[in-house]
């Protein structure tokens, strides 16, 4: 299983803070939390689908940017770490 942890800002949507998925690659990830926390739709992608700018995903520390983005495929013993940007001044 896929470990996923979440920051504290996206919890507060209803996911717990670290959950189990089973999935190929991210983009099944997500959808899987989705559907679990419905909560989530539209906290990490938007309405089309694609990932939100001020949303990182990191699959064993890696951005998923520099990878294959949500079709990054996940190893079993993945950890992935989903993270919102804090902007301000």
């Amino acid at each position: 299983m896929v470990v996923t942890r979440l920051d504290s800002w996206l919890s507060e949507f209803g996911a717990p803070r670290r959950a189990e998925v089973q999935s190929p690659d991210v983009a099944g990830l997500l959808s899987d939390l989705e559907r679990r926390y419905p909560r989530l739709r539209h906290r990490i992608r938007d309405e089309s689908g694609s990932l939100r700018r001020f949303v990182r995903i990191f699959v064993d520390g890696v951005d998923i940017s520099s990878l294959g983005g949500l079709k990054t495929p996940l190893a079993p013993t993945a950890v992935v770490d989903i993270l919102h940007s804090i902007a301000g001044g």
